[in-house]
């Protein structure tokens, strides 16, 4: 005869033993991530050509520029890396082979460090363009360029 504590011993054994053989043949279901939901609003983004600034006339400018092809149009993009060192009256414009065309200026510099997007015009062909200019219009000197490849 058992007593009661012996009792009470093989009791919680077998429970026990009862739980751990169901949860063993109890079936698992794998739960897998969704997969991700593309929106329909958000524009593709293609990356047609890209640069990296240098300084010129003394002046510091470096960082990333690129022309992108969004679903709304052509975007000159500046990288968050973007710097210029300070300078009077600096805008951006688009060149060629070393030549500023004033005719492709895209307005003033946004902003010294940063990133920064300047939508080009509706008739604009990346082909046309080899370089982005940062350009101090009051004395008629480039203050960076990259070269787009």
């Amino acid at each position: 005869m058992l007593n009661k504590n012996k009792f009470m011993t093989l009791l919680g054994s077998t429970v026990l033993a009862l739980s751990l053989t169901a949860c063993g043949n109890a079936q698992t279901t794998e739960v897998k991530p969704a997969a991700p939901v593309q929106s329909a609003s958000a524009p593709a983004v293609m990356k047609l050509s890209q640069g990296q600034f240098s300084g010129r006339s003394d002046h510091v400018t470096t960082g990333q520029v690129s022309i992108e092809k969004t679903a709304s149009g052509y975007e000159l993009r500046f990288a968050d890396d973007f710097f210029l060192d300070g300078a009077p009256d600096p805008v951006v414009a688009l060149g060629n082979d070393n030549t500023f065309l004033v005719a492709n200026k895209l307005g003033a510099l946004k902003n010294k460090t940063g990133a920064q997007i300047y939508l080009l015009p509706d008739n604009f062909n990346p082909a046309q363009f080899s370089q982005v200019y940062v350009w101090c219009e009051k004395f008629s000197v480039p203050l960076g360029i990259a070269d787009l490849t």
